[in-house]
């Protein structure tokens, strides 16, 4: 057989074994990962019992497609403003869960014979729980709506980026073979300088080239253009010494920072799930029964190292955060699994030769038997924080539990002035050095190169002199960027000079820091091209001064630079608020407090159809508030007791988790259920458009009876007039209740 129908062959008997498997898993209410790592381990060439794969490197590489279509996806999810607004609770969940398991897995790993390097890739391995099980076990499990889901899912998304940094970190301490603090700190500086350009630039070109071609972007081309970039992202990372999976990565979480980034987001769903498949069956082709007969005591003592030590420093971390002991458990308890990183990272220390052959085998022994064991892990966190709650002292739960004020409190602490004004300046001073360094590293080499072939015959001095004059001009907005605008510095340097006149000191001096940061620049690129003597340092520097103290009139235009990145930034937020103003302020405002929205469509089988909001029973037994009503096209803002609720209305509710909750609950009790099911027999709504077959004709003439349809209401405005009579004339924009047979009430509606 060729090789090529031997691939396809291997391709058919994974994907027919995961479907299979998958099957299974679902039924038994398993995580759909366990039935991919069995139809693995079952074709495997390793079990021999059934047909087996028969080109494993060519799988191989499909699994590293699977990788790259993974990160590609986290990354989309991952978002960074998702990175901003989770909060310190996140950051120092995930922070100390990834310490103290890092810290635990060098030591256990040191104390079953592994060496050093060996343990602190377990130490790696062992600090990042799974994402995709633990959102898939809560979505199953109806959890994403309690207190400690944010706080569990916040950490998550930390983890994920310190999951991307520790494949850098690993990678480089693998390759050089010992720890040379230098050496990290000089990787994580380029790691970190590559990510912010790559941001800063994706973020500023990627949205304008959508934007221009946002009429031709069907499915298909959309499709294409965001894997293109992908693979593209891909190339360039592992150009510039980092992993195809930090690419991936990096790419989708520029494209999430787009308008058509959720569009892109489910357009990948198939290719993902396809790719991702046949990831995680490669793994499980992995798992070698004699390994893991040999090595079972080991598996043993890693997954209680993993469980034992994961449910500590999670609840430890939320507990540090000041997250309260039922949260802290549910954190503790939902978080203790290895996830998809475990496997990235173990194959990477496998590939790069720094770990054993055994050793992959056994971490995908550890991480199927914690997989299975998360929905349980879950499930025992409320009797387990219950206990606790009766058992431990009054005392420390006072000092354990949050106080009501801890909220404000953060809130004052973060409105400190000085705080955010050397926050402002910071960030300003990084991304704009960024860019500066990028150009002062890229310009001489390329502009060199091209003077050469474009202008062979003139001499040295003058082709030097005309690259640095372009350098410059190139590097003039943005040395004019990190110099004289000043954005958000303004409105926190404005609040401090009423505060205290002194402060204008302080002010003044960082505002020449910032001047002297551009200067220095500015010279790094003349001595690029021509030595510089003490005089001529000089002569630069005052230049330098003279030229940007007045380049607010001379460089005005390029701010518009800066403000174009900023829309595109901002863009999608901007789009939500346009679209829905009142829940977008909500949550934007609420954010930092227990305050919860939520969306309920109204059903027509609702008990209370027709009975105003001063009459309902959510209110009085669940204590939230309805702030809008969406009926059809109109929106009925803060809307006052006596508005009545129909049929469809979308009512937006404010509250505390614990309020939606019942809310939802209330709900769904006062739907009165139909007696009669019968699949011809449907109540439907529509809005009737110009050119629609009732528009403009009376109930007498639209003879809907003699067609096995009726009238139930009419929805005009603001106003429903229920059982309409014979005369009643339809218009453009009512909304319709029939009732009747499917077929016919479907074309009443056209």
């Amino acid at each position: 057989m060729s090789e090529e129908l031997n691939l396809v062959k291997d391709l058919a008997l994974i994907l027919i074994a995961a479907g299979v498997f998958t099957v299974i898993s679902k039924a038994l209410k398993q995580p759909l990962i366990l039935g991919y790592i069995i139809a693995g381990f079952i074709v495997s060439p390793h079990l021999g019992l059934f047909p087996s794969v028969t080109s494993t490197e060519s799988v191989k590489q499909w699994s590293e497609i699977g990788i790259i279509f993974l990160l590609f996806a986290l990354g989309l999810e991952f978002s960074f403003k998702k990175l901003l607004k989770v909060g310190s609770s996140a950051l120092i969940t995930s922070g100390t869960k990834c310490i103290g398991m890092f810290i635990v897995g060098i030591v256990a790993g040191n104390a079953i014979g592994w060496t050093m390097m060996e343990s602190i890739f377990l130490g790696g391995l062992l600090s990042m729980s799974s994402t995709t099980i633990i959102i898939k076990a809560y979505d199953e499990m109806g959890l994403k709506g309690k207190p400690y889901a944010n706080l569990i899912f916040g950490s998550l998304v930390v983890e994920d980026l310190i999951a991307v940094l520790l494949m850098v970190l690993l990678s480089t301490l693998a390759v050089s073979n010992k720890f040379a603090g230098g050496e990290m700190v000089m990787s994580l500086a380029r790691l970190a300088f590559f990510l912010i350009l790559w941001f800063l630039v994706g973020i500023y070109v990627i949205p304008i080239l959508l934007k221009k071609a946002r009429k031709y972007l069907n499915d298909e081309i959309l499709l294409i253009i965001s894997i293109g970039l992908c693979f593209g992202m891909v190339a360039l990372a592992e150009v510039t010494g980092f992993s195809s999976a930090l690419g991936a990565f990096v790419m989708g979480s520029i494209l999430a920072e787009t308008v058509e980034g959720e569009r892109i987001e489910h357009l990948l769903t198939s290719i993902k799930d396809l790719f991702g498949a046949i990831f995680f069956v490669s793994v499980g082709m992995m798992l070698d029964p004699a390994v893991i007969g040999t090595y079972w005591g080991t598996i043993i003592v890693v997954t209680l190292v993993a469980v034992g030590g994961i449910l500590i420093f999670s609840t430890a971390g939320a507990l540090l955060a000041g997250q309260g002991l039922n949260t802290a458990v549910h954190a503790g308890f939902s978080l203790a699994q290895l996830g998809e990183f475990a496997f990235i990272i173990a194959s990477l220390g496998c590939s790069l030769g720094v770990m054993r052959e055994f050793i992959y085998p056994v971490i995908i022994a550890v991480s199927v038997v914690t997989t299975f064991t998360t929905p349980y892990m879950i499930k025992a966190a409320d009797p387990v924080s219950r206990w606790l709650e009766k058992k431990l002292p009054a005392s420390l739960l006072a000092k354990i539990n949050p106080a009501p004020t801890a909220a404000s409190e953060s809130s004052k602490a973060e409105n400190n002035a000085w705080g955010q004004l050397l926050k402002s300046y910071a960030v300003r001073v990084v991304l704009y050095g960024v860019i500066l360094l990028a150009i002062l590293l890229a310009t001489p080499t390329l502009l060199g190169n091209l003077s050469a072939k474009l202008l062979p015959d003139i001499s040295d001095v003058v082709r030097n002199i005309i690259c640095l004059v372009i350098e410059l001009v190139v590097m003039t907005p943005f040395l004019y960027g990190l110099a004289i605008t000043n954005g958000s510095i303004n409105k926190h340097a404005s609040k401090l000079l009423k505060e205290k006149a002194s402060n204008r000191w302080p002010i003044l001096s960082l505002l020449v820091f910032r001047i002297l940061i551009a200067i220095a620049f500015i010279i790094a690129a003349i001595t690029s091209y021509f030595q510089l003597g003490g005089w001529g340092i000089l002569i630069v520097i005052g230049a330098g001064l003279i030229v940007l103290l007045t380049a607010k009139i001379t460089f005005k235009r390029f701010s518009g630079l800066e403000k174009r990145f900023i829309d595109n930034f901002n863009e999608k937020e901007e789009l939500e608020r346009k679209k829905a103003p009142v829940s977008s302020s909500l949550k934007e405002k609420m954010s930092q407090y227990d305050i919860q929205t939520s969306v309920v469509e109204i059903s027509p089988d609702f008990a209370y159809i027709g009975k105003s909001l001063r009459e309902m029973p959510f209110r009085k037994h669940s204590g939230v508030n309805i702030v809008k009503i969406q009926r059809g096209s109109k929106s009925i803002q803060i809307p006052s007791g006596d508005e009545k609720v129909y049929p469809y209305d979308r009512l937006l509710a404010v509250g505390t988790n614990e309020q939606i909750e019942a809310f939802k609950s209330i709900i769904n009790e006062n739907i009165v259920p139909s007696e009669l099911s019968d699949p011809d027999f449907i109540v439907k709504a529509g809005t009737l458009e110009k050119d629609s077959f009732l528009t403009g004709k009376t109930l007498r003439e639209s003879n809907m009876r003699g067609s096995g349809c009726m009238i139930i209401s009419v929805l005009r405005g603001d106003k429903v007039q229920t059982n309409p009579g014979a005369d009643f004339i339809f218009n453009e924009g009512d909304t319709v209740w029939i009732a009747g047979e499917t077929a016919s009430c479907d074309w009443y509606l056209k």
